[in-house]
């Protein structure tokens, strides 16, 4: 990445206020499963919850916004204290006013993060739009900015229990 492109990525970052995030394929890895009981399994990373908590204590908000209802979504949101959660949205646009005055943000100070068609709207009225790696190729030409998937470097060191 050049240096003009990284200070433009920057500073529409430095204008975020609101962070919106899809949720299948971004705080999931796409997949969902049903168990023998017909109960619905997704896959969350726990390294979501700590950063949508330091954007809180930084004063961003965070809002999910999916087409899919789900109750381990509902539970999943709960435990990560996200503000709110739109979900059966097919037409994510016609939200994005509501959520303007809601936080009191204007559209040039989101981030939206997605990953599928259903997700190219919101992304061209947005401030910061952010196509998560493994996103279809119309995604990734809308967004600003394409998530890498970086090595997991160790956090710290784990003691025996024993």
């Amino acid at each position: 990445m050049n240096d003009k492109v990284g200070n433009e990525i920057t500073e529409k970052a430095r204008k975020v206020r609101l962070l919106l995030l899809d949720v299948d394929g971004v705080l999931t890895d796409g997949r969902i499963i049903y168990d023998s009981e017909g109960r619905e399994l997704k896959f969350f990373n726990v390294q979501d919850g700590l950063g949508v908590r330091l954007l809180e204590i930084s004063g961003i908000k965070t809002v999910l916004v999916t087409t899919r209802p789900s109750e381990v979504l509902e539970r999943r949101a709960k435990d990560m204290k996200i503000d709110r959660v739109y979900d059966g949205v097919l037409h994510k646009t016609m939200i994005l006013d509501e959520i303007v005055d809601a936080y009191g943000v204007e559209s040039e100070e989101i981030c939206y993060v997605g990953d599928d068609l259903v997700d190219l709207g919101i992304m061209r009225r947005v401030g910061f739009p952010v196509a998560v790696r493994n996103a279809c190729r119309e995604v990734k030409e809308a967004a600003s900015y394409i998530t890498g998937k970086a090595e997991r470097a160790p956090c710290g060191r784990y003691r025996s229990l024993s």
